[in-house]
């Protein structure tokens, strides 16, 4: 049984009391067919609980076998209206109602967890809170990928995407058509899109925003996607140029938001202070106090399965293995080539050319070196809406890339795989730097201005 159902029933207990308040004032008054009626009404009662009871745990629950007493004991008062006194029946009434109420209020309750991610490739930020819940008995979690649009340059919506079936095989994936909310009401939602309506590139349906997601859950609980490069807390200019992530939909509307470690929840508590000012928001989301409830540094699970999970674990696909293992069996190193949106966005032309002679070269090392390019996911979709005229020659990149066949191209939802499959990092600056930072393997950041 689940709190809130248990809840509904205690609710219809109280009203029951109530009635049994007024059967002793109307049979007081000698007013029978008032009191017939609201006995009637009772028994009605009594057994649609009794009907929801055993469709939630099923047959021979003492809080059925309760019901079925006071209903009985309705009869029975029924039957003798103008014989007994109106507090012996009010007693009698009472008291195998409050055995029953005793008897639901003693009922175990299961917690329901529901896991709302939208892209695969970001599961990492909530697979080992779901892994967790999955093990704790009185808890039953599910993972429901809700759909996301593309948006296009006019901000209209474009294709839909759900990507339900590109999630690792131990987690079982329940489709969003078969997960009511308005029915199941989950005690917990855990989500890591934060922007409802504010991304540029992409949106979930407006059934999936946070906003609505609340309505339908005692706490909605944010995790971001994206580990951040850490910042002191009295460092502003820092700090300035990552408060965009703080003040959104998904911080605003969830109960708890777990960030990456103490100093970035400060940072939150601060910044979104500042902004809910100047929105004009009410006391509650400027109350520092209320905000240290909500926002906790507990570390970012996406560090979680980096820690977990070795090379023996992966699957490496045989294309892969093509691509890595040199002649007589040995590995060679694997460079993990990280390309990230704003790379392409700021510098546009030069980021273009930069990945043409970085190809270059690791082609010419293939013999002892496999790069493993992994773009980020959403580049195709943000290039397509809002650098349009980058596309063609992007693409024609990728196609070359990929028909050369010497490098290995990612496109896969696991992200965890290419970190610990590779010897050291290369790439742009992007919060899969703070990921590989955990590994200890060596990084080096990509500039788009050094053409050597």
């Amino acid at each position: 049984m689940r709190e809130f159902q248990k809840k509904q029933i205690l609710d219809i207990y109280k009203e029951l009391h109530m009635i049994h308040l007024q059967c002793r004032e109307k049979l007081s008054e000698q007013a029978y067919p008032t009191v017939q009626n609201m006995l009637a009404d009772c028994q009605e009662a009594a057994i649609q609980i009794g009907e929801f009871i055993e469709n939630l745990e099923g047959e021979g629950t003492g809080a059925v076998a309760c019901m079925e007493q006071y209903c009985e004991v309705l009869y029975r008062v029924n039957t003798q209206l103008q014989e007994i006194s109106a507090s012996k029946a009010y007693k009698r009434l009472e008291g195998i109602l409050l055995k029953a109420e005793n008897a639901v209020g003693h009922m175990d309750v299961r917690k329901e967890v529901v896991f709302m991610p939208y892209k695969a490739s970001m599961w990492d930020s909530l697979e080992s809170v779901y892994l967790a819940a999955k093990e704790d008995e009185s808890c039953d979690a599910y993972v429901v990928p809700i759909p996301y649009f593309d948006k296009l340059e006019d901000g209209t919506f474009g294709e839909l995407h759900y990507e339900g079936g590109e999630y690792p095989e131990n987690i079982e994936i329940t489709h969003y058509d078969d997960y009511n909310l308005e029915e199941r009401r989950p005690d917990v939602i855990y989500i890591h899109n934060p922007y409802d309506n504010c991304n540029l590139v992409t949106s979930v349906p407006e059934r999936y925003f946070c906003s609505n997601l609340k309505k339908y859950t005692d706490c909605l609980v944010y995790i971001p996607y994206f580990i951040l490069k850490e910042i002191e807390p009295d460092n502003q200019e820092a700090i300035d140029g990552m408060k965009h992530f703080i003040f959104l939909p998904g911080t605003i509307w969830a109960d708890k938001v777990i960030v990456q470690s103490e100093n970035m929840r400060q940072i939150y508590i601060n910044e979104y202070i500042k902004a809910a000012k100047e929105s004009g928001l009410p006391q509650e989301h400027t109350d520092r106090r209320r905000l240290e409830e909500k926002i906790l540094g507990l570390g970012s699970p996406k560090l979680d399965k980096v820690h977990r999970v070795g090379k023996s674990d992966l699957n490496v696909p045989e294309e892969w293995r093509k691509v890595i293992e040199k002649p007589d069996g040995t590995w060679k190193k694997i460079i993990f080539y990280n390309t990230s949106v704003g790379a392409l966005l700021n510098n546009e032309g030069k980021m273009i050319e930069k990945m043409k002679l970085v190809f270059r070269t690791f082609k010419e090392q293939q013999e002892d070196v496999a790069l493993l390019w992994r773009p980020h996911p959403l580049i195709p979709t943000t290039i397509q809406a809002m650098r349009p005229e980058l596309w063609p020659e992007y693409e024609k990149l990728v196609q070359a890339y990929r028909q050369e066949g010497w490098g290995i191209y990612d496109d896969s939802a696991d992200m965890d795989r290419a970190v610990v499959l590779s010897d050291a990092y290369y790439g742009d600056q992007s919060s899969v730097v703070q990921v590989y930072q955990e590994t200890g393997k060596p990084v080096m950041i990509q500039n788009v201005e050094v053409v050597w």
